[in-house]
């Protein structure tokens, strides 16, 4: 058995059609059935059932399937681990987070990673797809929101993200320590859009206590909420650990109760990629950073 025919069964299988797999790989139909019928004729067993049209994996088929993808797997990262080992202390690096995430941990990160591994170039993308584009590895890392229940992924649990009212310092509400989330009732809002996911949480648990949400204003950028806030337009549900962290002496932050609306976050890649030195150098300083941030928050 040749690489070259198990790489072409490999795009069979993916596209389950010839002249798609043919395509992809960037040969003919007919010579890539002819490697298939050369691998059958080889193995001694047929690998797909052909009815007109349309083709469908034997049982021979997914066994060698199944090994395939593993012999691919292991030639990809040996390919990454001597890539990493040229590189020694380089390399690149596609981190994924979801919108509005890289306010809250990646700005400073970002600078401290850059000050103490400078030959690592690293690129920060917002997605609503972290885990999507991390399986089709687009994004080498992503951080994203629990659970995360596919086999293919790695996950390293993060911290638990609460959430809190921001005010306008000037308002009465501002003087409060806390106050229950069945509140936001009567509480005028202005937030993210519907299909934002710190929106799609408040809902959510708004939703679960019996109410929705009417926001007075949204805003899919966070700069603008804060502006809001700040002129006294109305009050916004925030990450708890941003709020902790922003330097605005015009907005207040109230703890929101009974009960405290969270989501676990958590940092994934695929487990079948080699963890080279960009990575790990990246999962190290995201860790202590997230660790240096919960810290600081429960102290304050």
């Amino acid at each position: 058995m040749e690489l070259k025919q198990l790489h072409y069964f490999m795009a069979v299988c993916e596209e389950l059609h010839f002249a798609r797999a043919a395509e992809k790989t960037g040969v003919s139909a007919p010579n890539i059935s002819q490697q298939i019928r050369g691998l059958e004729e080889e193995l001694g067993v047929l690998l797909f059932e052909r009815s007109g049209k349309r083709i469908l994996l034997t049982e021979a088929g997914e066994i060698l399937r199944e090994h395939g993808a593993a012999v691919f797997g292991h030639l990809r990262r040996a390919s990454d681990a001597i890539a990493d080992l040229k590189q020694t202390k380089g390399g690149a690096l596609v981190i994924g987070v979801l919108p509005g995430d890289a306010d809250l941990m990646f700005d400073s990160l970002l600078l401290a990673f850059h000050r103490a591994h400078p030959a690592i170039s690293l690129s920060l993308l917002e997605s609503a797809d972290v885990t999507e584009r991390v399986l089709d590895r687009t994004i080498d890392v992503g951080v994203t929101i629990e659970p995360v229940a596919d086999e293919r992924l790695t996950k390293i649990p993060l911290f638990r993200e609460e959430f809190a009212l921001a005010v306008a310092a000037s308002v009465p509400l501002a003087r409060e320590a806390s106050v229950p989330l069945r509140r936001l009732q009567s509480v005028k809002t202005v937030l993210f859009p519907p299909e934002h996911q710190c929106r799609r949480l408040i809902d959510r648990f708004c939703m679960e206590h019996g109410f929705r949400l009417k926001p007075h204003m949204e805003s899919t950028t966070l700069s603008s909420l804060l502006r809001m806030v700040e002129s006294g337009i109305g009050a916004c549900v925030l990450p708890r650990l941003l709020l902790d962290h922003m330097d605005r002496k015009d907005i207040a932050t109230v703890r929101l109760t009974q009960p405290v609306p969270s989501q676990d976050i958590c940092l994934i890649y695929r487990s079948d990629r080699y963890v080279g030195h960009a990575m790990r150098a990246f999962i190290k300083a995201l860790r202590g950073h997230v660790e240096a941030i919960v810290a600081q928050a429960k102290t304050s």
